[in-house]
């Protein structure tokens, strides 16, 4: 090792055990939020078709998303909590091109409006869990998806943190037939009830979003996610947002605007 490596360790090693104390104490008193749901909870905003036919994410991110400081954190596939920073659920819904979702706009909302009331170093963790594609039916009790953000959410409480919200997005798999349409209801309500009664928490406040776009039986759902019958659960409206050319997933802009309604309707129904 060359007297330049040596000296260079020397400043890395301190300020690297600072940022394992730093974080180590910031997991002890973390606001934890699960993300859960299908492809426009893991964020498509900014993923364009390009001209050879494959996607990409355009990189943009929403300004209200930009914080850097170290006081939103993202719970990673391999369970380890790192500074947040868009797509979220980049190795999460694996295999997707991610982009922009709503997580972390709410996240940094949230954040400021505990700094603005007088919270003393706030901290927020987010845990991504959603996955494209899926269908209410994925999400049942004792599944491979269940049981995965179960696991995910009983570990970032393991530490100290305290789960505030199941923010949950999904639906628009099961708008494309009449017999999931029909079903979703009673499936949607089980879920939740089944999710809170395994955490030992059956009054974690839930925040959903209705669906929206063309599905061919997306009234139905619709319909089903307005007369959810479980308490503590807040709904919020996608209905009008700007999608993406492919007429399925919100655009970038929609995203930021549906992450700042919802973390809004947290704060004034569900926060203490």
């Amino acid at each position: 090792m060359t007297t330049e490596n040596r000296a260079s360790l020397r400043l890395f090693v301190p300020c690297f055990l600072s940022f394992v104390v730093a974080m180590a104490q910031s997991t002890e008193c973390l606001d934890v939020f699960i993300l859960g749901g299908q492809s426009n909870m893991a964020g498509r905003g900014g993923v364009d078709v390009l001209e050879n036919g494959t996607r990409a994410w355009n990189q943009v991110v929403p300004m209200s998303a930009n914080v850097s400081d170290g006081s939103i954190l993202r719970l990673t596939a391999q369970l380890n909590w790192e500074p947040a920073k868009e797509p979220l659920h980049r190795d999460i819904d694996a295999g997707k091109v991610c982009g922009v979702g709503p997580g972390l706009v709410f996240g940094a909302k949230v954040l400021n409006h505990l700094r603005e009331t007088g919270h003393a170093n706030p901290t927020i963790g987010l845990v991504p869990c959603a996955i494209g594609g899926t269908s209410i039916r994925d999400w049942e009790k004792g599944g491979p998806l269940y049981n995965t953000m179960l696991h995910r959410a009983n570990f970032a409480r393991r530490g100290g943190g305290t789960l505030r919200a199941l923010l949950w997005y999904q639906g628009e798999s099961d708008a494309d037939s009449k017999e999931d349409a029909d079903s979703y209801k009673w499936r949607l309500e089980k879920f939740f009830s089944d999710f809170r009664s395994d955490l030992n928490d059956d009054s974690l406040p839930i925040m959903q979003v209705k669906i929206c776009g063309t599905w061919p039986f997306v009234e139905e759902v619709r319909a089903a996610q307005a007369t959810v019958k479980v308490p503590g659960v807040c709904t919020v409206d996608s209905w009008g947002f700007d999608l993406n050319p492919d007429h399925m997933h919100l655009t970038t802009e929609s995203q930021e605007k549906l992450g700042l309604i919802m973390a809004q309707k947290y704060l004034s129904h569900c926060h203490a």
